[in-house]
């Protein structure tokens, strides 16, 4: 359900960044992953995109990936758009994850720079495309140089934007200032891809923003665009302030996955945080201090207000 007729809103404002539930033993919990996404649809969100980063997609594999995006297309596709990543530092992987996803009926494509092989601008708008080409649906670029040791630069953008399919891109660069002047230039829907960055983002014509936190906070999201968008300022503001502890929580120390499936553990939107090598599970002291977090931000969880 890409939200086509918003082209400055291509996949919503509020998107998460969902995590893959698992089994103890390891597999993906694909019944789990559908109950996950609708509890996040009910919190406010109107994006989820799975197979991402935070959705451990390095070491989950192509059946896993297409059964996941098929069981939440069924659960809220006909609500929210769903999103799929496909990447890879290997283009006909990454192309073949893309088709996969198109074909288990993804609205929408996520394709990140390719990883660690560090291609140049040539290399990677060729790699993009490809990969666009394979999915055949609209596609949301992600640009996260801290992750992928690259970082895509005007030139590459300006001739993605030519692209028929390509309408997003997912900054993780914590530019904002260069964000402002590719959104301009480029005419793409410009996605914040840090949780704490969503108002300067959206303060330089931003649509809104890539989520790992709003497994816990994404009523404080909806609230903060919301009022963001009726031009109460003061309100936006204040709801990203009560965000602040599970913001700091789920990605001080950079491990968004783990500490993601910690607070919907806490929150009761998912049973178990158990994740796959080289990740290792929150240990109970850590998992005590995302909870103390999402208390101190007023998260409601399934059962109620944490304390």
């Amino acid at each position: 359900m890409v939200l086509a007729s918003d082209s400055a809103r291509p996949f919503g404002s509020v998107v998460t960044a969902m995590v893959t539930p698992m089994t103890s033993d390891g597999m993906v919990n694909v019944e789990a992953g559908a109950r996950l996404a609708r509890w996040l649809v009910a919190q406010g969100c109107d994006g989820i995109l799975v197979n991402g980063t935070t959705g451990e997609a390095p070491t989950t594999h192509s059946p896993e990936k297409a059964e996941l995006v098929a069981a939440v297309v069924e659960a809220v596709g006909d609500q929210v758009a769903v999103v799929a990543g496909a990447g890879s530092n290997d283009t006909l992987h990454a192309a073949r994850m893309a088709t996969q996803a198109a074909e288990a009926g993804a609205d929408g494509i996520l394709i990140v720079t390719p990883y660690y092989s560090r291609p140049s601008q040539e290399g990677l708008v060729t790699h993009i495309e490809a990969v666009a080409d394979a999915g055949g649906k609209p596609v949301m670029v992600y640009d996260v140089p801290s992750r992928t040791g690259i970082r895509i630069k005007t030139t590459a953008y300006e001739r993605l934007a030519q692209h028929p399919l390509i309408v997003a891109n997912k900054d993780a660069t914590g530019d904002v200032a260069a964000a402002a002047a590719l959104i301009e230039n480029t005419g793409l829907a410009w996605y914040s891809g840090d949780d704490g960055l969503l108002l300067p983002f959206l303060a330089h014509g931003g649509a809104g923003i890539v989520s790992v936190v709003t497994h816990a906070v994404a009523p404080h999201f909806r609230r903060a665009v919301d009022a963001w968008d009726a031009g109460d300022h003061a309100a936006a503001l204040a709801a990203m302030r009560q965000a602040i502890p599970a913001i700091q929580a789920l990605n001080g120390d950079g491990m968004q996955a783990v500490m993601a499936k910690a607070a919907a553990e806490a929150l009761g939107a998912i049973e178990g945080r158990w994740v796959r090598g080289p990740l290792i599970a929150a240990s109970d002291e850590e998992a005590a201090a995302v909870r103390a977090a999402l208390a101190a931000s007023g998260c409601v969880g399934v059962n109620g207000l944490l304390t």
